[in-house]
C-alpha cells in the first residue's frame, strides 16, 4: 500500500515484479465508476490491476486510470496519491495545478484520513496500531539510482478487527483455513505499507504475492475461483482545498469482495463497509 502525495505527475508505486491482476489482457478499457465530481476535483473507484498512470513496467498495457479519467471529464487531471496496481478504490484527481497543490500538502500535513479494508491470513482479533518503522522499498529500474543505505521510515497503521471465518478444510499443518476482514488507517504513506505491517503481524493480505502466503494464496484462487490482491481503499476524508467543506468518498465493493462476503457470510448491507455495526466479530466453523 501507498497512499503518499505526489506531483503533478505521480511517482511510480508498483514493484518491479509483477502483481496479481483482475483485468483480462487490458482488451477492453474498465468501466470507471466516478464516485465524486466537481469543477476542482475527481474521484473514481478504481479496480484492481489498473495502473494509475504509464511506467516503466506497462510495456503491454493499453490503459491507465490517468487516461481514462482525463477522456471521461474532458481535461488534464493531476493524481494527487497513489495506489497500488492490485489495490482497488478510491482514487482522488485534482483538475487544476493550484488544487493538485493543496492537496498534496493536505497529504504531507497528514490532514486526511484514508480507510482501507483487507482479508487476511488467520484470526486478527481486537484493536490496535501498528508503530513500525520501514524501509523505503526501491524498484529495481525505477530507483536504480536512489541511495540504497536510507534509515527506515516512521510508519504507523490503526486496525481493527471487523469479521473473521474459518473454513472447515485442512491447509499445511492447520486443520483449518482462517480469515479475518480487517479495517485500517494508516497515519503515514509509505510504499506498501498496510501490506508489510500486516505481513509484520504475521496477518498477511490475501492475493499478496510480495509479502504472503505462497500456500494460502492459490487455495484461495482455486476456492473462490479468482486471484488478487484483497485490498480495498475504501474510503478518503478531507476538507475541500477550495471551499473547505468537509468531504467524505467511499467506494462499494466489487463483485468479487461481494462473492466472498456471500460465501463467508458476511452480512455488509449494501456492500458500502460503514454499514458494520460495533465490529462484530462473527465465526464460521
Amino acid at each position: 500500500m501507498s497512499d503518499k502525495p505526489t506531483s503533478n505527475i505521480a511517482k511510480v508505486d508498483e514493484m518491479s515484479s509483477p502483481d496479481n491482476v483482475d483485468i483480462d489482457a487490458q482488451e477492453k478499457p474498465p468501466q470507471l465508476t466516478i464516485l465524486y465530481q466537481d469543477e476542482h476535483l475527481v474521484a473514481i473507484n478504481k479496480p484492481s490491476g489498473l495502473f494509475v498512470h504509464r511506467s516503466f513496467m506497462d510495456q503491454h498495457e493499453k490503459y491507465f486510470a490517468l487516461q481514462l479519467v482525463r477522456d471521461m471529464v474532458g481535461q488534464y487531471v493531476y493524481p494527487l496519491h497513489r495506489l497500488d496496481r492490485p489495490t482497488s478504490g478510491v482514487l482522488l484527481f485534482g483538475l487544476s495545478a493550484e488544487v493538485a497543490r493543496k492537496m498534496g500538502q493536505a497529504f504531507t500535513d497528514k490532514t486526511i484520513q484514508k480507510t482501507y479494508y483487507a482479508l487476511t491470513r488467520g484470526h486478527l482479533l481486537g484493536q490496535g496500531q501498528v508503530d513500525y518503522p520501514l524501509k523505503e522499498k526501491l524498484d529495481k529500474l525505477g530507483d536504480k539510482f536512489v541511495a540504497k543505505d536510507k534509515p527506515a521510515q516512521d510508519a504507523i497503521t490503526d486496525y481493527r478487527s471487523v469479521f473473521t471465518a474459518s473454513l472447515p478444510i485442512a491447509l499445511g499443518k492447520f486443520p483449518s483455513v482462517r480469515y479475518s476482514l480487517i479495517r485500517l488507517q494508516p497515519h503515514t504513506g509509505r510504499r506498501h505499507q498496510i501490506r508489510r505491517h500486516l505481513a509484520h503481524l504475521r496477518h498477511p493480505i490475501i492475493g499478496d504475492i510480495n509479502y504472503g502466503d505462497n500456500k494460502q494464496n492459490p487455495f484461495f484462487a482455486e476456492y473462490f475461483g479468482f486471484k488478487r490482491l484483497m485490498l480495498h481503499a475504501q474510503k478518503l476524508e478531507f476538507n475541500h482545498p477550495i471551499s473547505n467543506q468537509p468531504i467524505c468518498i467511499t467506494a462499494d465493493f466489487d463483485d468479487h469482495w461481494q462473492q466472498l462476503f456471500t460465501t463467508l457470510d458476511w452480512d455488509v448491507g449494501n456492500g458500502n463497509a460503514d454499514v458494520f455495526k460495533g465490529y462484530l466479530l462473527i465465526n464460521i466453523i
